[in-house]
Order: C-alpha cells, then sequence, then structure tokens
C-alpha cells in the first residue's frame, strides 16, 4: 500500500478524515520552509501538499501567487524543492504531493521529472493546468515510478467527465468546493455532500475537498462527507503574518494546524 493509501486508511480506522496541508516550497525561504514543513507534520498533518513555486499560477488566489513570488525571489528552483523533499525525508515518512503547473513538469522532461520526484521522495502529483485528456505521458512516468496521479473535480464537472477524470486517478480525487482560485472564505461553499457522494459512487479512490476551508469549524463540516480536508491559504498567512521571524512563524502555524487538525473527527 502507498503512503498516500496509508494516510487515508489510518485516518478512516481512527474515524476521521484526513488532513491535507498545503504550504508553497521555499516560501519565505529553504530554511523557514523546512521549518514550516516540520512544523505541521508534528501537528498531525496526514499529507503535506507542496507548491512548486511557478511564476503564472493561473489557479492561485493572492494569498498563494504571493507565497510563490517570496519564495522564486529566495532563489528557490525546481531543483532546490526537490531538496526540500529529500530534507524532509530525513525526519518524516508523510506522504508528500506536488501541487504544480505543466509547464514545470514539460520544461524539464516529463520522464526525467517524474523520475526525480520519486527518487526525493515525492508521492504524488497534481498537476493544475493538465487535463487528464493530455495527461498521458504523466499518467505513463507516474505509473513508472510509482507517482500517484491526482485530478480535480469542479462544481460544475459533468457526470460523464467525472468517469472519465476518475479513471486516470491512482492517488486521490481533489474535489475543488467552488468556481475560482484558492483563497480563505468565511464558509464552505454548499452542496459537498451531494457532490463528494456522486463522486464516490463512480470510484473508490478517496475524495479530498478544498479551496476555502480555513476554520475548525469548516474543517468539521467537511469532514462529515470527505475522505480528506485540504487546507492552505490560512497556513500560508501565517506565514505571511510573521516574514522575517522563522520563530514566530512556527508558532503561530503550531496553534493554527492543531486546532485545524481537531476539526477531521468524524462526529
Amino acid at each position: 500500500m502507498s503512503r498516500i493509501a496509508q494516510a487515508f486508511s489510518r485516518a478512516r480506522a481512527s474515524n476521521r478524515s484526513a488532513f491535507v496541508a498545503y504550504l508553497c516550497a521555499g516560501d519565505p525561504d529553504m530554511e523557514t520552509s523546512l521549518a514550516a514543513c516540520r512544523v505541521l507534520i508534528e501537528n498531525g498533518v496526514d499529507i503535506l501538499e507542496l507548491g512548486v513555486p511557478f511564476s503564472d499560477p493561473l489557479a492561485d488566489g493572492l494569498t498563494n501567487q504571493l507565497a510563490a513570488q517570496r519564495a522564486l525571489e529566495s532563489g528557490m528552483t525546481s531543483a532546490k524543492v526537490l531538496d526540500l523533499v529529500r530534507k524532509i525525508r530525513v525526519f518524516s515518512e508523510v506522504p508528500i504531493v506536488f501541487y504544480t503547473y505543466y509547464n514545470l513538469v514539460f520544461s524539464n522532461g516529463v520522464d526525467s521529472y517524474i523520475n526525480a520526484a520519486r527518487a526525493a521522495g515525492v508521492d504524488g502529483i497534481l498537476t493544475l493546468d493538465l487535463p487528464p485528456e493530455e495527461a498521458g505521458e504523466v499518467i505513463e512516468a507516474g505509473a513508472k515510478y510509482g507517482v500517484e496521479t491526482v485530478f480535480i473535480v469542479a462544481p460544475t464537472t459533468p457526470d460523464e467527465r467525472i468517469d472519465l477524470i476518475v479513471k486516470n486517478v491512482t492517488g486521490f480525487i481533489y474535489y475543488v468546493s467552488r468556481e475560482g482560485v484558492t483563497g480563505v472564505r468565511n464558509e464552505v461553499a454548499g452542496n459537498i455532500s451531494e457532490a463528494v457522494a456522486r463522486i464516490k459512487a463512480r470510484t473508490n479512490k478517496p475524495v479530498a475537498v478544498g479551496f476555502g476551508i480555513s476554520t475548525r469549524a469548516q474543517v468539521a463540516q467537511v469532514a462529515r462527507y470527505a475522505d480528506g480536508v485540504i487546507v492552505g491559504s490560512v497556513l500560508v498567512n501565517a506565514i505571511r503574518d510573521n516574514l522575517g521571524s522563522k520563530e514566530g512563524i512556527c508558532a503561530q502555524l503550531k496553534v493554527v494546524t492543531a486546532d485545524l487538525v481537531a476539526g477531521t473527527n468524524i462526529v
């Protein structure tokens, strides 16, 4: 069983939803980013989603765009993102999923990129702007090297397209709970229970829900229906609010993460 499958299995066995946490790799610098990842892992994160910093992150709201900008300005590169993964693997076996864009994969050579990612310790890849119809090379390389695929289902995705998407998922389905880009929202989108049920009727792969989830109450609301809850912007904001203080970043992340993870228990 893969690390991703094990994470969801352990969560189910504990009667909770898996907590998937997003941070941009290298935000605001390599040393602080590594420390931030360690704090998340030590405070109960089941799966770590690492954003690979990109100059044109179309799916991301302002919070994550600025995080990518900070990482790039600090000198983060694709090679250094792999170094970050290797450093995490020294102390943790938590599943790591790359949240990336296709240009970063394509420009390095798809087979070579996936191979290098797996060798560093990456478990899965979500390529935001790559639909499954055009993802043959990524799917093939993922199967070859053991990097699981994650694809997105949106509220507007018709049933026949869900059928296509789930056939190409080997890791988990990422259900985007609302249209638009990433970011903190005041309330969870409606109809999540129906949407998750519609997807789960077509696959036995885990379904994780993200976009706009930022409080313990919102995590708890989603956890009742989904196999996983994905949270990003509120964690990235802990970095933004404490720039210049690694200790401050880690302290706030510890408090925020522990609170959010507590919401995953199904009651």
